[in-house]
């Protein structure tokens, strides 16, 4: 049995927790309130983006964070032509935006 949060409430939670730090994050788009891959859109607010997607071990309990569009932060329309690719291969997708200037997600798992 699956016993993860559903994506809405682990999504909501992590909002919270970055706004008590004064952290910026948002959600551009809802995907499946349920089981929703997230894509995080990092804003280095220095006009670069680091998009990372949400992955899971093969035995699907460890979470980590691919680097979707590289190891380098890239220009926003980069970023936003990434998403729109995978929104299209799986529309039930969640995109938040994090505004961070050192470039972290703040959300739980490595990136690699």
């Amino acid at each position: 049995m699956d016993d993860r949060l559903p994506t809405h409430l682990w999504v909501s939670a992590h909002i919270r927790a970055a706004d008590a730090q004064g952290v910026a994050m948002t959600v551009v788009r809802k995907g499946d309130p349920s089981r929703g891959t997230v894509i995080l859109k990092i804003n280095r607010l220095d006009r670069t983006f680091t998009v990372l997607v949400q992955t899971r071990e093969a035995d699907g309990e460890r979470l980590f964070w691919a680097r979707g569009t590289g190891a380098d932060p890239v220009p926003e329309a980069d970023a936003d032509a990434y998403i729109a690719r995978q929104l299209r291969y799986d529309p039930d997708v969640w995109v938040v935006e994090v505004e961070d200037r050192q470039g972290r997600h703040w959300f739980d798992g490595p990136v690699r």
